[in-house]
């Protein structure tokens, strides 16, 4: 499975971009989506996760609230709306997959997911 993300960019505090990942995978619908991100200097981190249904989200607490995730399984392609942002944002934003056909769980360690894309860089201006 490959994944390409996109959407990235320069945005100021307060400001809004909104993130795709689109696979490659012929049976998309069968992967657990996520996304993750990495600020320079520190560990990657949890953002949001997504069940291959698009059911079941979770959140890390700095984006509950202020993101959203969601999938459209007919494009192959998973998004992260992203509101409010503000300068601790800014990092590069990778999605990642990983099989599953969970109702009411999905995976949020990085440990646990399988292909990982790139990723977008994310800056956020004060």
């Amino acid at each position: 499975v490959q994944l390409q993300a996109s959407g990235g960019g320069l945005v100021q505090a307060g400001g809004s971009l909104r993130l795709s990942c689109v696979a490659s995978a012929r049976t998309f619908s069968n992967y657990d989506m996520g996304w993750f991100r990495q600020a320079p200097d520190k560990e990657r981190e949890f953002v949001a996760a997504i069940n291959w249904f698009g059911s079941f989200k979770r959140y890390s607490d700095s984006a509950e609230g202020w993101f959203t995730i969601s999938r459209d399984n007919a494009k192959n392609t998973v998004y992260l709306q992203m509101n409010s942002l503000k300068p601790e944002d800014t990092a590069v934003y990778h999605c990642a997959a990983v099989a599953g056909l969970h109702s009411a769980y999905v995976p949020t360690a990085g440990s646990e997911y399988t292909y990982w894309g790139r990723g977008t860089l994310v800056t956020v201006s004060s």
